[in-house]
């Protein structure tokens, strides 16, 4: 399925904005385009993201020669710090899984197989063009947005460039193979 537009609020202007409802199941979907882009969801993602923009810069995570430390093995913090975070998901996951935690909409939350095609060169190529930009950036592309707005005014331009790639996966989707 190819991403939708929210149709207009009654009352209101067009809302041009995509909403891409794929993995929202079908009897939620309706739902999901109106309250999407709800200016309070808006705001409360907002307030997330500067909190967590925060702690990244507090933490370091962020920072470019920490960065640099991690892909020359010279300190353990990233790893750490990386470390615990997919402790904190797995630890997570199956929290919600034995607890059999529902969603704000009262589905059940499932996690569904990756599909490991041929080699399953998606994830190693994806992987390994990802890591090589982390490198070659000194950043990944969540910090691009802390790092811009702690005033290293150079991620303008990967910010820009994530944004274009964005735009370019979003145009060419229904040609990619998936």
């Amino acid at each position: 399925m190819t991403p939708t537009l929210a149709p207009p609020r009654p009352g209101g202007p067009a809302n041009f904005e995509c909403l891409d409802t794929e993995q929202v199941p079908v009897a939620l979907r309706e739902q999901a385009v109106r309250e999407g882009n709800a200016p309070l969801a808006l705001l409360g993602y907002l307030v997330i993201g500067v909190y967590l923009g925060v702690v990244f810069v507090q933490s370091e995570v962020v920072s470019w020669y920490r960065i640099q430390e991690m892909f020359r093995f010279q300190s353990f913090h990233m790893y750490g710090v990386i470390g615990s975070a997919v402790a904190v998901a797995a630890a997570s996951v199956w929290l919600i899984k034995r607890l059999g935690l529902k969603t704000a909409n009262g589905e059940p939350v499932r996690t569904e197989p990756k599909e490991w095609t041929g080699l399953g060169t998606r994830y190693w190529a994806g992987g390994a063009v990802f890591g090589v930009g982390w490198a070659l950036l000194g950043a990944c592309p969540g910090p691009v947005f802390a790092l811009f707005g702690a005033g290293v005014a150079v991620m303008a331009v990967p910010l820009l460039a994530a944004l274009a790639g964005t735009w370019a996966y979003a145009a060419l989707r229904d040609r990619l193979p998936h």
